[in-house]
């Protein structure tokens, strides 16, 4: 194995029972940047966390982080990572910096230097004004900031999210978007594992897409794209009632048939193999001004993440059959 990743597994395997959660996932990881794992529930995501994390013993395979073997060197491992789930792993009785001094205490700190370290974590995660205060009265925002807080009190070169803006409104998934873009730039490598799929386009330096516990698509969110397929055309009408008339006329001059949207009257469908995208554009412009259709929005765009997902793993995302089986 290459000493230079951050992070690096191969085939590795883990069973429960007669249920195979990893068959053979292969990944790496260069320090400094960001890796997205996608897949459906049940696809082993977090059984990878786990192992790498050393939480879980492989039942064949390798693993090592920063350098050190997942199995033969866990302690050496997990001085060098920090862990987020799913979840806040918060004390809601404590307060947000008695949390903080707990971790730190746990880490082997002073009490000087645990006090220290929580006031700048504090700071950097924008909650000193709240570091007095229960963490039950914090809203969930907050306390994913306090749960990323505490993942990285003792400095770690690799960190792990895992899911990390589950029941998130919209603003505070930016917010936390915005604190790993952060924690990137000062040069930690950063594992994410996410159902969000704007999330991985948005944060991932490379995605790794398993299902079913194997490998089966790796590359840069846009190399995955040009992989899945050619354009897709985009037509919203000013009004959403006028969405079947473009969707027909969509139809008609692209030859594909069309995906509604029922929120907002976006009507899109794939351009044809074979097909120029700008004629496809051409010519559905020239149908939509003849038919008097005011339109919001027209163009054409690369696949996105949404439609490589439905393409690699055959499906919807969350398949019932799986959930909760094995993550």
């Amino acid at each position: 194995m290459d000493s230079t990743y951050a992070i690096q597994a191969e085939g590795l395997v883990k069973r429960y029972g007669e249920t195979t959660a990893l068959d053979g996932v292969d990944l790496s990881l260069q320090p400094g940047r960001v890796l997205g794992l996608l897949g459906p529930n049940g696809a082993g995501k977090t059984t990878v966390v786990r192992v790498l994390a050393t939480l879980l013993r492989p039942d064949a395979g390798t693993a090592r982080v920063g350098g050190f073997d997942v199995v033969r060197r866990p302690q050496r491992v997990r001085e060098l990572i920090g862990l987020t789930g799913q979840y806040a792993a918060v004390d809601e009785d404590l307060t947000g910096q008695e949390n903080l001094v707990l971790v730190a205490r746990l880490l082997g700190l002073t009490r000087a230097e645990a006090r220290r370290r929580a006031g700048e974590m504090l700071d950097r995660f924008g909650l000193a004004e709240a570091a007095r205060r229960p963490v039950r009265t914090y809203s969930g925002g907050m306390r994913r900031r306090l749960d990323l807080a505490a993942s990285l009190i003792g400095r770690p070169r690799v960190l792990f999210l895992d899911e990390p803006t589950t029941g998130l409104d919209p603003r505070s998934r930016g917010d936390v978007w915005d604190l790993v873009r952060d924690l990137v730039t000062d040069g930690m490598t950063v594992l994410l594992t996410t159902q969000y799929l704007d999330e991985a386009d948005r944060l991932a330096d490379e995605v790794v897409v398993v299902d079913h516990g194997r490998v089966v698509a790796a590359g840069t969110p846009a190399e995955l794209k040009a992989r899945t397929g050619g354009q897709t055309l985009d037509v919203r009408p000013a009004d959403r009632a006028a969405a079947a008339a473009v969707a027909a006329i969509v139809a008609e001059a692209g030859g594909a048939a069309p995906v509604r949207e029922a929120a907002d009257g976006l009507v899109s469908a794939p351009v044809e193999p074979g097909r120029s995208g700008a004629q496809v554009l051409a010519e559905v412009a020239r149908r939509l001004d003849a038919a008097g259709v005011p339109v919001a929005e027209l163009g054409l765009r690369l696949a996105g993440l949404d439609e490589v997902f439905l393409a690699l793993t055959g499906g919807p995302r969350g398949r019932a059959a799986d959930e909760g089986a094995v993550r």
